[in-house]
């Protein structure tokens, strides 16, 4: 099994020059990724003297980010931007790695990402800062098939599982796999999957096991046939994803990233307090049952302001990373976090 160490590593590093190279590319306004096409809305600038201001903003379907969903849908934030005269753009990802990429291209302003892509992208030389967090241990889970045979992860050994290299399912995989006496890099092979093929792949049995994150854990694990294994909270694994943004960006738009952080906290305190009455928006976004929804999203607490937890907990995917081959050289993750604006907005809207 040693072999998947340089694969694994090599398919990192590989999305990790990709970044580096991109960074040179014309941005478009309409861009294409690996994953998915991006969908543009645009709300024409009003305000006098700021013609011509744009935000590019990149979403992901992931359930760590329903405050993010919520704003959207709401039009809260289109409309915040319209009265100080910025148009926004929207891009969806499936996941992280493919938004970095678009970021590396210079053509993301603010985005929503896991731990591993967003130290990943800092790593490999894009200038990006981390100005919100959100987070949640349980949201990040392993599943099989019921018919596999595999009770426990010690089961695994010798064994395949899929995941999203370069997403925080490695790393949670990683954590598993040692808290049952295995090793990442020569007990089992890595299969590097989306999170689109995830059922399919367990059905084939074209792997024993797949880590990925909410809703899709509770969207399989509420299919016949599929079961959850474990989860992140099992081993009090933090589970990080953090809202990141362009240094240059946050440094001459600050008034741009307060207005998107603000409808964000807006979003997040709305649905703490009803989250019954986004159900039905939430379920058309995920695809997914309300009952599904409210499952998933309860496993996160939704936050603004970096705790030192969150922060140790990012400087432990650096670790995680290095430990793997992925990267070579660290980072001091409280040199990238910049949450004072959204401090601010906590203060003023508390």
């Amino acid at each position: 099994m040693k072999k998947w160490k340089s694969v694994i590593a090599a398919a990192v590093s590989a999305s990790l020059l990709s970044m580096s190279l991109i960074g040179c590319a014309a941005p478009a306004a309409t861009q294409q990724t690996n994953d998915v096409s991006a969908t543009v809305e645009e709300s024409a600038p009003e305000a006098e003297g700021t013609e011509g201001r744009q935000i590019r903003l990149a979403i992901q379907p992931s359930a760590a980010f329903v405050p993010l969903v919520i704003a959207r849908e709401s039009g809260w934030i289109d409309e915040a931007m319209k009265e100080i005269g910025a148009e926004v753009v929207w891009t969806d990802f499936e996941s992280g790695p493919p938004m970095n990429e678009s970021f590396a291209a210079g053509q993301q302003d603010i985005g929503v990402i896991g731990d591993v892509p967003a130290v990943s992208a800092v790593v490999a030389g894009q200038d990006n800062v981390y100005i919100a967090a959100a987070e949640g241990g349980p949201s990040y889970g392993m599943l099989v098939a019921d018919d596999s045979g595999i009770g426990s992860v010690a089961d695994l050994k010798g064994k395949k599982i899929g995941l999203t290299i370069g997403s925080t399912a490695q790393n949670l995989t990683e954590k598993l796999l040692a808290n049952a006496g295995l090793d990442y890099n020569t007990d089992v092979d890595v299969i590097n999957i989306s999170t689109g093929e995830a059922q399919v792949v367990l059905t084939n049995h074209d792997v024993d096991a797949v880590v990925i994150w909410e809703p899709n854990v509770s969207r399989l694990d509420a299919m016949d046939g599929i079961s959850l294994l474990t989860d992140g909270g099992d081993i009090g694994f933090p589970g990080m994803n953090v809202v990141f943004a362009r240094k240059d960006f946050v440094d001459e738009n600050p008034d741009l990233v307060k207005a998107y952080l603000e409808q964000y906290w807006r979003a997040t305190k709305a649905y703490a307090e009803d989250p019954d009455a986004y159900a039905e928006m939430l379920s058309g976004y995920f695809n997914l049952d309300p009952g599904l929804i409210a499952q998933a999203s309860s496993k996160y607490n939704y936050v603004l302001q970096f705790s030192d937890a969150d922060v140790e907990g990012l400087q432990d995917t650096v670790t995680f990373l290095l430990n793997i081959g992925a990267i070579t050289d660290g980072i001091t993750v409280k040199d990238h976090v910049s949450d004072d604006i959204a401090k601010e907005v906590i203060a003023e809207n508390p």
